[in-house]
């Protein structure tokens, strides 16, 4: 059975390849635009199945597509991937000191001898970090161009230092629930 991977993140490709999971990648594409009326967790899970799907509907055969998203929020404030440096830098001032929630979602869509089954599910994190310096959050953004993170931050880059603990799974923090992936892959018999 083949296994997508519907994410062009290099942290979730990683997380797969730490795993010992071998899997393609194709990547949605898909416009990430929040849909009115839904919870933030929604929105994530939306967005992780969109991603999905897409990639599943222009596949075929026996197959495992696998769709993810993550969204940092603090006091129900989302805080996506950073614009640039002054962005990623006010980002990183909001939430030091304090704790924020980070939501991934999971979508799992399996299609294997004509039967489909679908899995998808949200994790959520809390985070908090100590209370970081202005010098100390310009030093980071210079040297670790937070760009394409949510939140501006990786919480296993040299970041980890300014993270006091964590409540939950850390990969999702990371970008993926790989055990859970694992699982449900596991259970269908797709590895």
């Amino acid at each position: 059975m083949k296994i997508i991977l519907a994410s062009k993140s290099p942290r979730r490709k990683e997380l797969m390849d730490l795993a010992g999971i071998d899997f393609e990648v194709f990547v949605s594409n898909v416009d990430e635009t929040f849909e009115e009326g839904l919870s933030l967790e929604d929105q994530s899970k939306r967005l992780a199945y969109i991603k999905a799907k897409t990639v599943f509907e222009n596949t075929q055969g026996d197959r495992a597509i696998i769709g993810s998203d993550t969204m940092v929020v603090k006091s129900d404030k989302v805080y996506e991937k950073p614009k640039d440096r002054q962005d990623a830098i006010r980002m990183l001032k909001e939430l030091e000191g304090g704790r924020h929630t980070v939501y991934t979602s999971l979508a799992i869509l399996i299609e294997d001898k004509g039967v489909y089954k679908e899995y998808v599910e949200i994790s959520k994190v809390d985070v908090y970090f100590k209370r970081i310096t202005d010098k100390e959050i310009e030093e980071y953004v210079d040297y670790e161009n937070p760009y394409d993170k949510a939140g501006a931050y990786a919480i296993q880059s040299s970041f980890c230092r300014f993270v006091e603990k964590i409540f939950g799974d850390y990969y999702s923090v990371v970008g993926l629930p790989i055990g859970r992936v694992y699982d449900i892959l596991k259970e269908n018999d797709c590895i």
